[in-house]
């Protein structure tokens, strides 16, 4: 049976899976008020449990952003592997952004994480795998340029749209349309061939 764990003051809380419990309200503060606004102590009070009890699973701040940056590298690679084709890979790496905004926003900023964690290092390979993976599906021809530069541009430009549309830069030339659609359209327009 899992601990209990308490607030000074409170009855206890059973938390079946409190590191869960810790990512699921840090990834709800992040989507709201980004990476900054994340404290321990402010996630142990919404969860119910002492302000040391974050500590015990992340040791710090920067270990649970790093552990959220992995578990959203790993949630990419699966989405990527997914893929029917190197467009089908973007238009997934755009939906990942959109389905998954608070990961996204963690898992390109290395100054907040711990390069060296291995969850996150083997993570983060197996979502360049995955999109390497995509690119070399591509048969070289269509390429126009080796697959090492050609994977640069698919996630360049996968990943400059995410970033724009979640940041609302593209909320007018995008409009109602869903932006999955506006993605596949726009690589469509761009490698026609792909």
């Amino acid at each position: 049976m899992a601990p209990t764990e308490t607030t000074p003051g409170s009855r206890s809380y059973h938390h079946g899976d409190l590191r869960r419990a810790i990512l699921t309200a840090a990834l709800d503060v992040i989507a709201a008020d980004g990476p900054s606004a994340l404290s321990l102590r402010d996630l142990a009070r919404r969860a119910g449990v002492s302000h040391a009890a974050p500590a015990h699973h992340f040791k710090d701040r920067t270990g649970l952003l790093t552990a959220i940056a992995a578990e959203g590298f790993g949630l990419l690679a699966g989405t990527v592997r997914e893929a029917a084709d190197l467009k089908d890979a973007g238009v997934r790496y755009v939906r990942f952004a959109r389905d998954h905004p608070a990961h996204f926003a963690v898992m390109f900023a290395p100054e907040l994480l711990r390069p060296d964690d291995l969850e996150l290092t083997t993570a983060r390979a197996l979502a360049a795998d995955a999109l390497r993976d995509a690119v070399s599906a591509v048969r070289s021809e269509d390429l126009g340029v080796d697959a090492r530069l050609a994977g640069v541009a698919a996630w360049s430009l996968a990943h400059g749209f995410a970033t724009l549309l979640l940041g609302h830069n593209l909320d007018g030339a995008v409009g109602d349309q869903d932006p999955e659609e506006v993605f596949r359209d726009l690589t469509n327009t761009l490698f026609r061939r792909t």
